[in-house]
């Protein structure tokens, strides 16, 4: 299956970090919850937060989703993404039913899968000392979809008359379709071919694998559009593209040179490639006009089903809440797109 030219764009969403104070994390957790709030009235589909752990950022994405369930009502709640390495899928999957049943069943979860990252002594203390014997592969996302999906753990042990009949064999509570609303992130020809043989959606943000040779950056990623749609098991699966853009239309003279000063001090990281084949793409700076302009020329993103803005770390409220103003009611409009209504 080869991929397909969007005429319009039919779902239009944001990630964000949640950036917090170390001293005082209770005031960007709650500004999280209005920039969601914010979105909602705005019209977006779905917001996203990223997983951060030991850093002044979210690093448990359900509990938030719980926060954000009771303070909206429509939008999608999605990470993008949980690094599932650091989790138990059993507990993974109970924290994101309980979330997904209070929110309604808009809970999107964002996977990525890999072997810890930090030094061994560090290693041992966050995942105890038997994690070098843990499998970290694509199974341990599959696992937790079979938990998410109602897979039976046990037989349901027999009622003894005491402690009330509550016992169940599956994961609880059940949340049904959360399971077929996982996302995998990931950037290469290798993951894209799992994730669609695996029937999940797929996920690409402004980082990406260079490979076969081909360092463009959009190239990579249609290719790994291409390769995911051509190994999926499913009738529907959906590609979402993330990108740093950052509309400088109706932004005050003190935002626009932030906003300028923030993409050039980027821009160096983005000339070479990191490590054994990492790329990055440069941040989409400009007027309405340039960055639809851009997005309706761009081969990745005219592959691509749902559009994500990444907004900047570095900002605050009211930067992020312009951002997400032009992208709902200039940026989308303007590719086709049609706000929800609440």
């Amino acid at each position: 299956m080869s991929t397909s030219t969007n005429d319009r764009v039919g779902h239009l969403g944001f990630i964000h970090l949640v950036p917090f104070d170390r001293d005082d994390p209770g005031r960007g957790l709650a500004e999280g919850i209005e920039l969601f709030r914010f979105a909602e009235e705005l019209g977006l589909d779905s917001g996203w937060v990223r997983t951060r752990h030991m850093q002044s950022g979210l690093p448990s994405p359900a509990v938030y989703f719980a926060a954000l369930a009771q303070h909206t009502q429509r939008i999608g709640l999605g990470s993008a993404v949980i690094p599932v390495g650091h989790e138990n899928p059993f507990r993974l999957a109970e924290d994101l039913a309980v979330a997904d049943v209070l929110s309604g069943g808009r809970v999107l979860a964002g996977l990525s899968v890999h072997p810890p990252a930090f030094a061994e002594e560090v290693n041992d203390i966050v995942h105890g000392e038997g994690w070098r014997g843990e499998d970290y592969s694509y199974a341990r996302i599959e696992r937790l979809r079979d938990l998410l999906a109602g897979g039976s753990v046990r037989e349901k042990p027999e009622y003894k008359g005491f402690g009330g009949d509550i016992d169940s064999e599956r994961v609880e509570p059940h949340a049904p379709g959360l399971s077929d609303r996982l996302w995998y992130g990931g950037g290469s020809l290798r993951s894209a071919t799992w994730s669609g043989e695996a029937g999940l959606n797929w996920l690409m943000s402004n980082i990406t694998s260079a490979e076969d040779g081909i360092e463009d950056f959009s190239l990579n990623q249609v290719n790994q559009i291409e390769t995911y749609r051509e190994s999926l098991s499913v009738e529907n699966g959906r590609v979402s593209l993330a990108r740093v853009i950052v509309p400088t239309d109706s932004a005050s003279p003190v935002q626009a040179a932030k906003y300028r000063k923030y993409a050039e001090e980027r821009t160096p990281r983005t000339k070479q490639v990191h490590g054994k084949n990492t790329i990055i793409a440069p941040d989409l700076l400009g007027s309405t006009e340039e960055i639809v302009d851009y997005l309706l020329s761009n081969p990745a993103f005219q592959a691509s089903d749902d559009y994500l803005f990444e907004l900047p770390f570095e900002f605050e409220l009211d930067d992020w809440k312009h951002i997400l103003h032009q992208l709902a009611t200039e940026i989308g409009p303007k590719l086709g797109w049609t706000p929800a209504s609440s």
